[in-house]
């Protein structure tokens, strides 16, 4: 799955976090990416490969509540 990600924007990934929300705010684009829960707060790195695999969609402005 190829996807052109931005800082800023709101992923949507396949597994839940263990606080229970599934959408993170991506914080660095580069070979890894840095993301954002949005449930917690917790920052994670991720590998760019790992990223696209566990991706399931970028989240509309509109539904993300922004």
């Amino acid at each position: 799955m190829l996807i052109d990600i931005h800082v800023g924007e709101i992923v949507r990934l396949r597994k839940p976090h263990p606080c229970g929300s599934t959408d993170w705010e991506i914080t660095r684009v580069g070979a890894d990416v840095g993301l954002r829960c949005l449930g917690c707060g917790r920052r994670v790195m991720l590998p760019r490969d790992v990223f696209r695999r566990r991706a399931k969609m970028i989240v509309p402005r509109e539904e993300a509540g922004r």
